[in-house]
This record gives structure tokens, sequence and C-alpha cells, in this order.
């Protein structure tokens, strides 16, 4: 069983909105910080967005501040990410990664586990 599973992609016109969620199934998810990288193809993944394991620190990618929102439940074991004013250059995979030492990074190295990812399409 995968530990974070991704949902919510799909096919969006620019401009449109996306939701996606990531369902984490370790015990310990509210004290990790949990975060959402991106692949577009013959890219190399990138920072999107991160939240604290208390929600209190949130940090996004410039490419989308104002533009998306990333929220958790912790009595879900959920972390979703609201995608708003979707361009086409927001077209990837979008992965949900989870960080045991609760940093608020971007740096995907840091990051100790890894959904399958979940596509996204911005069509112009």
């Amino acid at each position: 069983q995968a530990l974070l599973a991704e949902s919510g992609g799909g096919l969006v016109q620019a401009g449109g909105s996306l939701r996606l969620s990531c369902l984490a199934s370790f015990r310990t998810f509210s004290t990790h910080t949990m975060g959402w990288f991106r692949q577009a193809p013959g890219k190399e993944r990138e920072f999107v967005a991160a939240i604290s394991s208390s929600g209190e620190s949130i940090r996004y990618a410039d490419s989308v501040k104002g533009r998306f929102l990333i929220a958790r439940d912790n009595a879900k074991n959920t972390v979703a990410l609201q995608m708003n004013s979707l361009k086409p250059e927001d077209t990837a995979v979008y992965y949900c990664a989870a960080e045991r030492l609760n940093r608020v990074a971007p740096n995907s190295s840091w990051y100790d586990y890894w959904g399958q990812g979940t596509q996204v399409t911005v069509s112009s």
C-alpha cells in the first residue's frame, strides 16, 4: 500500500481550477511537513508548495503564489492543493510528499515519502 496517494488531476482549460488531494496512510502524518511538487515533460521536478505539520507555516513557489492554496486536515490525514487561474505552463505530473523533520522547504531531497503522482493538463 502506498503511503501517499494523490487524486484530483485532470484536463482543464486555461483560467480554470482544479483541486488535488493527497491521502496519507502513515500514522505520524500530523508531525510531517507536507509538500506538493510537479514535473513537466523534459523538465526537472520543481517545488510548488509546502505546509508545516500544524499548518501555521506555508511556503509557495513564486510561479504559483496568489493562484494556488495548500491546506491540510490532520484529522483526516489529507493535504489539498487548490489550483486557480490555471495556465498551460502548470501542466505537469503533481506529486505529494512528506518530510519527517517538519522543515517547510523546497528541497525535494529532504522529503522522505512520495506519492505516485497525478496528471494535470491545462489546455490553452
